[in-house]
């Protein structure tokens, strides 16, 4: 660009490097937490070095990512990226607190009580779990996004159009991942199928299930609220898993799930073309 200062490419690229070490860091966490013994087809890091190293790995990662965070010397941006690190740990606390154990939240929204039965829907765990989403991986990317556009001293509609693409991309694709859960291969995915289900997460497949019809909510919801992990006595974990996908599949859960996660892909899209309307090599890759 004409008004491009000669660093801007190496300090974006700088950035792309925070943005990374933040994920990483995150990945460790989470695997922790999680219990989880794979990454990408290969050992978690706290299978192999242990819980602690993994946490103090994680820790290190960002403390190195915000010292070089620092080191880009612009305020504005250094607000924008840590907001990344508040959002993953709510992220987290709400996957570790779901209201997506198909109970009624309607209290927890209103604190009228007599509002609240009147406005009790079964769709409110979805959009508690889309939230969850945005946390834990929508932020990351919109605000990633958002810091570049700040370092280049965009105008004011490419960094909220630039902010709006990373959002709606990592919401996108979250749903995704939660469609490919169901229907993907395991190696290409890096991780067991089921794995959601297995580790007691309600995802987007199976929370549209149970709000389409009152008798797949009443058979959902229980498993949901005991993570499927079986009742203790005669059902067990793989009865409860089983049970879901056979009910997510007999239901639009992942058709639904796939039409929300187009939904946010024409949004990034729409967000671009609106302050590019010229098509051009770089806004096209955004694009396809």
């Amino acid at each position: 660009l004409p008004r491009q200062r000669p660093d801007l490419p190496q300090t974006q690229r700088r950035l792309a490097e925070i943005s990374e070490m933040i994920h990483t860091a995150s990945l460790f966490h989470d695997d922790v937490i999680d219990k989880s013994d794979t990454r990408r087809n290969r050992p978690a890091v706290h299978t192999v070095f242990g819980n602690k190293m993994a946490i103090l790995a994680g820790d290190y990662l960002l403390a190195r990512a915000s010292i070089s965070l620092a080191r880009l010397r612009n305020v504005e941006v250094v607000e924008t990226m840590s907001t990344i690190i508040e959002h993953l740990v709510r992220g987290e606390v709400m996957q570790m607190k779901p209201l997506d154990d198909g109970s009624d939240t309607s209290k927890a929204l209103f604190q009228d009580e007599t509002h609240a039965k009147s406005l009790r829907v079964r769709q409110q765990p979805l959009e508690y779990y889309l939230r969850k989403n945005f946390y834990k991986t929508a932020s990351l990317m919109a605000n990633s996004c958002k810091s570049t556009a700040l370092l280049s001293d965009a105008p004011d509609d490419i960094i909220a159009a630039s902010y709006r693409y990373g959002k709606h991309v990592g919401l996108a694709f979250q749903l995704v991942d939660d469609y490919l859960d169901y229907t993907g291969d395991a190696t290409s995915l890096g991780k067991p199928l089921l794995a959601d289900l297995h580790a007691g997460l309600s995802t987007a497949p199976v929370l549209f299930a149970s709000s389409q019809s009152s008798a797949l909510h009443e058979t959902l919801q229980p498993l949901m609220a005991r993570k499927f992990r079986g009742d203790g006595a005669h059902v067990t974990q793989e009865m409860d898993v089983e049970t879901a996908v056979q009910l997510v599949r007999e239901s639009d859960g992942l058709e639904l799930t796939k039409r929300l996660a187009w939904v946010h892909v024409n949004k990034a899209i729409e967000s671009i073309v609106k302050v590019f309307p010229e098509a051009s090599v770089h806004r096209d890759a955004l694009i396809h």
